[in-house]
């Protein structure tokens, strides 16, 4: 059952916010919002300032936008935070990033757990130093059966790693049968991997397996791009970007990128009937859960 949103006291009276909130449906919120964290270094290079200080200022960003969207009772939060492709930059910056994220997590954990936020991470985990593992394992563990918002991070991530790992992880998954299946009836175990092999099982081995899919993909920065992020889930997403750059964006940009979802005309690739009623034809299967995608 979605919850109810928590904004008493939380949003100042009169102020922009404010006045956003009030064109929000609470009853057709996104279930799930991704964003691409961008723009760190360019608000540090407009300031005159080391990178580092681009990031530590992202933090800020990242604290308010996780509280806002756990406030107004999202299912879902999904920030891309290191990429695969983030390792080729210098050692200096990325040993800075991970030490940011140590701190983050020894200081905001607590703060995770006062509000119901279960904190996961999605990506390549074991890329990452033992030290930063051991952080982010406390974290989901402290977590794990809180049932509020669900906070994402996505580290060491790449979407299309995300789609071979699943690969394989399904095909060892399956293997085992199949070969017994073969034994028994002298078919061709790829045969039977091939047709066991469908979007709702591939859905199921992602690092999202249980999860909707976001209904609402954010970009920062101004960039027209997904930077390889969420390939599979994104497939239906409402794309917002914003020029802001991320140590700038706030609750009042959040608000106005789901103020600006809930004004688009999602068909999910059917057509509009005379009278507003959605015609099927064209439209997928279901939504939201991988491999299952809702008609509205």
């Amino acid at each position: 059952m979605p919850r109810k949103p928590d904004l008493e006291g939380y949003i100042i009276p009169g102020s922009a916010e404010e006045s956003i909130l009030r064109e929000i449906d609470p009853d057709r919120l996104p279930s799930h919002v991704a964003v691409i964290m961008d723009g760190n270094g360019r608000w540090a290079q407009q300031r005159r300032l080391p990178r580092v200080a681009g990031h530590r200022a992202g933090i800020d960003s990242v604290r308010d936008i996780v509280e806002t969207s756990a406030r107004l009772g999202l299912d879902v939060l999904t920030l891309y935070a290191f990429s695969q492709e983030n390792w080729k930059r210098p050692r200096a910056e990325i040993r800075t990033l991970m030490s940011l994220l140590k701190e983050y997590l020894a200081r905001e954990l607590r703060s995770l757990i006062k509000n119901d936020i279960r904190f996961r991470v999605i990506g390549r985990m074991e890329d990452l130093e033992a030290s930063v593992q051991r952080e982010l394992t406390k974290g989901m563990d402290a977590t794990r059966d809180l049932g509020g918002l669900t906070f994402n991070i996505a580290l060491s991530y790449g979407g299309r790693t995300e789609i071979v790992d699943a690969c394989r992880n399904l095909v060892a998954a399956l293997l085992p049968a199949a070969l017994e299946q073969a034994r028994e009836t002298l078919r061709d175990p790829a045969e039977i991997l091939r047709q066991a092999i469908d979007e709702a099982s591939l859905g199921r081995s992602l690092y999202t397996a249980g999860q909707p899919d976001p209904d609402l993909l954010i970009r920062t920065s101004g960039e027209m791009r997904i930077s390889n992020f969420l390939l599979w889930q994104i497939a239906y997403a409402e794309i917002w970007v914003t020029p802001t750059l991320w140590p700038d964006f706030r609750k009042l940009e959040l608000l106005t990128a789901i103020r600006d979802f809930q004004k688009r005309d999602r068909r999910y690739g059917g057509v509009r009937a005379a009278g507003g009623d959605e015609a099927s034809g064209g439209a997928p299967v279901g939504a939201g859960v991988p491999g299952k995608r809702r008609v509205v």
